[in-house]
């Protein structure tokens, strides 16, 4: 059950972050005029419509089309009765925070491509944040109803969780001023099981999550007011991670001769989206470029070393 469920989060969060920049790019590389909405009149209004109704029927189309991916890739038995599966005690909870930040991003990706096709700003924001939740649901579905897995209500709620913050923000304050962020560092755990931890470069960003640090990366200037000397730019992170964990369980780990305990980290970041520029392909960069925390001189506590600084960590 361990390899299963291993392959089952970091497949997830791995297909899910890939499926939202495929979306970004499809959806707004590939049209002339990408985010940017034109308001020169409502004789417009027809085009948004049909900018709306391509829209829906293209993330129907890659909805569709993912979930019959993954039906075929993972559920290979029947599936059985319904039934639960209670994983919340796995990898020190990172594989949930994994999940919150991955739907929360699909949120902003749609939330960007609900904007180009004539949605207010708020409208956006409730859709995406129902898409992010909808993109994430059926998988755990079908995982109740598979013999190898069952559903995990803790899944459920960071699926939940992270359209939520997105939503929230501009119900709230009208721009987002908290956002979830990633980053990976190679560690030498994977050598240790490379079945489950992975076995080459580029899976292991996936499946190591002794190496993966979720942020919440706050921006000060968005709560100071505008009258703020900081830059806007400027952001503070705070972020979380784990290590010595070579097994889905704490014991499993232990057994296996290591001590496993949680990171917890303060630093620096850049808010790119907050970077003034006119060019629209330095925009699509900076909106990408946001998904992850930058590379920064980092405070690091963690319940074996206690206080450890790092020059630049991600």
């Amino acid at each position: 059950m361990e390899r299963i469920k291993q392959r089952k989060g970091s497949s997830v969060k791995g297909i899910a972050v890939l499926k939202a920049v495929l979306l970004f790019f499809l959806l707004h590389s590939l049209v002339p005029s990408a985010v940017a909405q034109d308001t020169t009149s409502r004789a417009t209004e027809p085009c948004y419509r049909c900018r709306l109704r391509g829209l829906l029927i293209g993330e129907s189309v890659v909805y569709a089309g993912t979930l019959y991916g993954l039906s075929r890739a993972w559920y290979n038995n029947p599936l059985t009765n319904f039934k639960f599966f209670n994983d919340n005690r796995e990898w020190l909870q990172i594989d949930k925070v994994g999940h919150m930040v991955t739907a929360y991003q699909i949120a902003r990706v749609s939330a960007q491509a609900y904007e180009w096709a004539g949605l207010s700003e708020r409208k956006a924001a409730l859709y995406a944040g129902l898409t992010g939740v909808i993109f994430q649901t059926p998988i755990e579905i079908l995982d109740g109803f598979s013999p190898e897995y069952g559903f995990s209500v803790g899944d459920m709620i960071a699926n939940v969780a992270g359209p939520a913050l997105y939503t929230a923000q501009y119900l709230t304050w009208g721009e987002l001023r908290i956002q979830p962020k990633f980053s990976f560092h190679y560690t030498a755990l994977a050598r240790e099981r490379p079945n489950l931890l992975g076995k080459h470069w580029n899976d292991r960003w996936l499946k190591d999550y002794n190496g993966q640090t979720y942020w919440l990366s706050v921006n000060p200037s968005s709560f100071a007011g505008r009258d703020t000397r900081l830059p806007k730019w400027l952001n503070v992170a705070v972020g979380y991670g784990i290590h010595d964990m070579v097994s889905a369980e704490v014991a499993g780990s232990m057994e296996r001769g290591f001590r496993p305990y949680r990171q917890y980290y303060l630093s620096l970041d850049v808010d790119f989206t907050r970077i003034k520029t006119r060019k629209k392909t330095l925009k699509t960069v900076f909106f990408l470029l946001n998904t992850l925390k930058m590379p920064a001189p980092t405070l690091e506590y963690n319940g074996r070393n206690g206080f450890r600084f790092h020059t630049l960590y991600y």
